[in-house]
């Protein structure tokens, strides 16, 4: 029996303020083809069974548009694979505050699509012998008494679930979505399935030895860069989902084709560099990129660029730069100045992100609001102004 795993496709995603002819934002778009360029390849695979492993959208309150694009997708799956059961939960983003918002993934169900909104399911079918239990992020939120275990006499005994692993991802969590719950391996029984389809992580990751994330279908996540960095570190290409041979165990990632480049170019180290060397080694950075900067997704950090030398480079370059680039955020950083005397030494100046990360961190919230999405939100929306200055 062979089971496509997708997750966290977030469908309706808007992000740096460049728009189709058709008036539609990039990277919404961007995201949209890959959701369709999958179900092209779910459907050319001829899978048994398909599972939807959370954050479907990107917000709970998705566009029109999204939400059209989503059922015309799903439509076109049910009708080449009418015999294939699409099992979708909820993710932390589609999951709302308030139980009265409803949630919009029921009306899939309108198509034969078997959604987990809010409680935890159990699907059976037993032309495939298979039983499936769907567990969303909102069922995590308040577990009492729920029982993660395989049950009944199905053969095939999968758990889709949206949520973070415990002890098993990076300390720092440098490409993990913001909102997750953390559930160990003890709590879902992780030995006992014949296969497990985690949601929530956006880097593909095996989780024991019947257990994955895909990773997300695009770069959607708060830290793009960190996660091309996990990625190139693990020998991973890039974005995808997988078919899995339930019976067998055995796993084949597929990878989805995008229609840009997400580049972090090498640093330079500047110290010691006038404007016109500055100049010169960001301009061989720029040309380096594969293909051409236009139209890509490119960061070039570079480190101890004093205030004077900021100033002086040549900034009509870089606005043609970005002007090329969908998104090209060029990170200047002025050298870490150790204080040996005076209040607060020894340490270093907090970057402006920083400063506003522990203000929000502290700042009085009304209780419906969740502080961790909050903070993360605002951190986004300032590195995203400040990488769209040009000046120092």
């Amino acid at each position: 029996m062979k089971l496509a795993h997708i997750a966290d496709s977030h469908l309706g995603i808007r992000q740096y303020h460049r728009q189709t002819p058709t008036g539609i934002n990039q990277r919404e778009a961007d995201v949209a083809n890959a959701f369709r360029g999958v179900i092209d390849d779910v459907i050319a695979q001829r899978a048994d069974v398909v599972v939807i492993a959370g954050d479907l959208f990107h917000s709970v309150r998705p566009t029109n548009a999204a939400i059209v694009f989503a059922f015309r997708q799903f439509q076109r799956l049910r009708e080449a694979l009418p015999k294939a059961p699409v099992i979708v939960v909820a993710g932390n983003h589609d999951t709302p505050r308030s139980s009265e918002t409803g949630s919009i993934l029921k009306l899939f169900e309108e198509l034969g699509l078997s959604v987990a909104a809010d409680v935890a399911r159990r699907f059976e079918f037993p032309e495939l012998d298979l039983s499936v239990l769907a567990v969303p992020h909102q069922a995590l939120v308040d577990p009492e008494e729920l029982q993660i275990r395989p049950d009944g006499p199905a053969r095939h005994q999968v758990l889709v679930i949206h949520a973070e692993v415990q002890g098993l991802l990076p300390a720092d969590r440098p490409s993990l979505e913001y909102g997750g719950v953390v559930v160990t391996p003890d709590q879902v029984g992780s030995g006992a399935w014949s296969y497990i389809a985690w949601g929530h992580y956006h880097v593909r990751h095996q989780v024991g030895p019947k257990g994955w994330y895909p990773g997300s279908l695009e770069y959607t996540s708060n830290n793009i860069w960190a996660e091309r960095a996990e990625e190139e570190a693990n020998g991973i290409p890039g974005k995808g989902w997988l078919m899995v041979d339930v019976a067998s165990g055995m796993v084949t990632p597929h990878l989805v084709k995008h229609a840009r480049q997400v580049v972090d170019l090498p640093p330079i180290y500047a110290d010691g560099l006038d404007a016109s060397q500055l100049d010169a080694a960001i301009a061989d950075r720029v040309a380096s990129v594969p293909g051409g900067l236009a139209q890509q997704i490119v960061r070039l950090v570079v480190h101890d660029v004093p205030r004077p030398v900021a100033r002086e480079v040549d900034h009509a370059r870089i606005r043609a730069w970005k002007a090329s680039a969908l998104h090209f955020h060029l990170d200047m950083r002025r050298p870490v100045r150790l204080r040996l005397t005076g209040s607060g030494a020894p340490g270093r100046r907090q970057t402006l992100p920083e400063v506003v990360h522990d203000w929000l961190e502290h700042r009085v919230l009304p209780s419906e609001i969740d502080r961790e999405r909050f903070v993360a939100r605002g951190v986004e929306l300032i590195e995203q102004v400040d990488s769209d200055g040009d000046g120092p």
